[in-house]
Formats: C-alpha cells, sequence, structure tokens
C-alpha cells in the first residue's frame, strides 16, 4: 500500500504532462490545418511571434485573427463541459449526470437564443443563459428528487423532459426570429465559427470562476462519494456543498454555452475516460478532464470544418450517442 501511493502519483503526473501535450499538439493542428495549410513549426513561430508583441505578417495574420480565437474557445468550451459534467457526476453520485443530459445546456441555449434574436449586446448573452441555466437546473432538480436522492432514472428523466421544453421553446424563437434564422440555427447545432477573441475574453470569467470553484470543492465531492451520511459525519455540509456546486457548474456551462451553441456529451465522455484511466478522485479527475475536454473539442471542430460534417456539435453527438448506450448498458450489467 506505501508503494501504491507513489506509483499513483508518477501515472498521475506522466498522465497530465501527455494531456497536456495533447491538448498543445490539438492546438497546434487545428491552427495550421484548413483552406490554407500552415506548418506545425510554423504555427509555433506565429505563436511566439504574437505572444512576444513583434510585428505579425504573412500566415501569422491568419494564426492570431482567424483561427486561433475559435481554436483557444473550443479548448476553452471543451475543458468547462468537461469539468462540469466530472462535478455534476459527483454531486449527484449518478455516472450519467452531464450538462446537457440535466437540461442545463438546453436552459442556457433558451437564455442565449432569446438575447440574439431580441438583439441584445453580445455581453449580455452569457448572462442570459446563466439566469435561464439556473431555472433549467432548478427544474430537473425539482422533478427528479425523492426525499433528500436525486434517482438516476428520474434524474435522467426529468433533465430530458426540460430539456426538450426548453429547446421546442427555443425552436419556436428561431422561427420567429426569420432575419437572425440562420445565425441561430446554427448556434443551436454547436459551432465555434463565430468566436473571436472579445467572445474569447468574455467567456473567460465565467469558465476561471465556475471551474475554480468546482477545483476548490474536489476533496469534498471525494468525500462524498462514502455516502451522504458518512460525508455528514465527517463535517461535509451536503446540501451546501450540491448548491455551491450546482451553483459553479451552472455558471461555467452558461458561459461555454453562450456563444458556441448546444456542445453535447462532453461533458459525459471525458470524466468517464478520466476515470477509466486514473480512478474516481475529483482531485485528478477534475484538471485532467480539463486538458482532455480541451483536446477533444479542438479536434473535434478540426474534423467538422475540414469534413462535410460542418458542425461540431454534430460530432460530438455522432461520438457521445453510441458512447451513452454503451454506458447504459454496463450499468445495467454492473
Amino acid at each position: 500500500m506505501q508503494a501504491a501511493a507513489p506509483r499513483r502519483g508518477l501515472g498521475v503526473g506522466l498522465g497530465t504532462l501527455l494531456l497536456a501535450a495533447l491538448l498543445l499538439a490539438a492546438v497546434v493542428l487545428g491552427t495550421g490545418l484548413g483552406s490554407v495549410t500552415i506548418p506545425p513549426g510554423e504555427v509555433l513561430g506565429a505563436l511566439w511571434r504574437g505572444a512576444t508583441r513583434q510585428a505579425l505578417e504573412g500566415n501569422d495574420v491568419i494564426v492570431w485573427q482567424i483561427r486561433l480565437p475559435r481554436v483557444v474557445m473550443g479548448a476553452l468550451v471543451g475543458a468547462s463541459l468537461s469539468v462540469c459534467g466530472g462535478a455534476f457526476q459527483g454531486v449527484f453520485r449518478n455516472p450519467l449526470a452531464d450538462p446537457y443530459l440535466l437540461g442545463v445546456a438546453s436552459g442556457s441555449a433558451l437564455g442565449a437564443t432569446v438575447a440574439i434574436v431580441a438583439g441584445w449586446p453580445r455581453a449580455l448573452i452569457p448572462v442570459s443563459a446563466l439566469l435561464t441555466a439556473l431555472v433549467a437546473v432548478a427544474c430537473t432538480l425539482s422533478l427528479a428528487r425523492e426525499g433528500r436522492r436525486f434517482p438516476p432514472t428520474r434524474l435522467i428523466l426529468a433533465g430530458v423532459v426540460v430539456g426538450s421544453v426548453l429547446s421546442a421553446a427555443t425552436t419556436a424563437l428561431i422561427l420567429r426570429g426569420e432575419d437572425r434564422a440562420r445565425q441561430v440555427l446554427a448556434y443551436t447545432l454547436g459551432d465555434l465559427g463565430f468566436s473571436g477573441w472579445r467572445d474569447v475574453l468574455t467567456v473567460l470569467p465565467y469558465a476561471a470562476l465556475g471551474c475554480g470553484a468546482l477545483l476548490l470543492l474536489a476533496r469534498a465531492l471525494d468525500t462524498l462519494q462514502l455516502g451522504e451520511l458518512t460525508a455528514r459525519s465527517l463535517g461535509v455540509p451536503v446540501e451546501r456543498l450540491r448548491l455551491i456546486a450546482v451553483l459553479a457548474a451552472s455558471l461555467a456551462t452558461a458561459g461555454a454555452v453562450a456563444y458556441v451553441g448546444v456542445i453535447g456529451f462532453v461533458g459525459l465522455i471525458v470524466p468517464h475516460m478520466i476515470r477509466l484511466a486514473f480512478g474516481p478522485g475529483h482531485r485528478t479527475l477534475l484538471p485532467l478532464s480539463a486538458l482532455l475536454g480541451g483536446a477533444l473539442l479542438v479536434g473535434a471542430d478540426l474534423l467538422a470544418r475540414t469534413t462535410p460534417l460542418s458542425q461540431v456539435g454534430i460530432v460530438t453527438t455522432l461520438l457521445g450517442g453510441p458512447f451513452f448506450l454503451w454506458l447504459l448498458r454496463k450499468e445495467r450489467h454492473d
């Protein structure tokens, strides 16, 4: 047992380095590939020149002004959704929980659509998304609650119902806002194509605050996995922990969804992959999910814009649907 801890720490350290390298590779490839191919060495040179405030010329302009904002937004959104998915699964002790299945993403999408159709300033889109996300998660939890418990089946069914109702409301708004219909329709399918540096800087505080709070709760989430009674006996305020975690996850989800739309299943797939490789501890699960989630979404967006799939939300749904069915089958056998 004494030798196992250092070996596990070494494994987590190596895993962190590998996932960080994977994220860097995804960023370089995502920035270099497109209608004009820019070799990796040239991409790294452009990143260095921009970071050190040297003059930009040639492909440097393509890197910094067109592709890098989209790639950075993808990494930011993927990291946020993955951390939120891992936190939701820990809070509800339910492996099927994620922002998409709990209706939080659909709630955020409705708020963002209201802001887009009404022509509100872009800075208000995340605020509108956050308010409707909180309403959505409150409705889901209210429908799913059974005493102090949130049974997995009731939670997923409630999330699907709430998400379906909110999606219908979003569709109705799209049909009313004919002049903005194409923009909103692309948004609801999940699209990083409209991302600019201003959007990245607006989303960043939501991701930092939400994910930062969840990382601080990681130790308490580990204790909660021992059972509510045990957690309470060890001094964990369970109800307060759930409230803070849901608020923090809703904040990060609203920021992630606000400008790029509903991108499903990232928050479901990534935490499970990390859990299988490195174990269930949230102090490892959440930060490594951020690295893998960022790399996964940048890669999915690269696949979307270099193939006929065209929308990143379509790619993640094609990946996540079979994964969800596999997970349901696995849970039934377990």
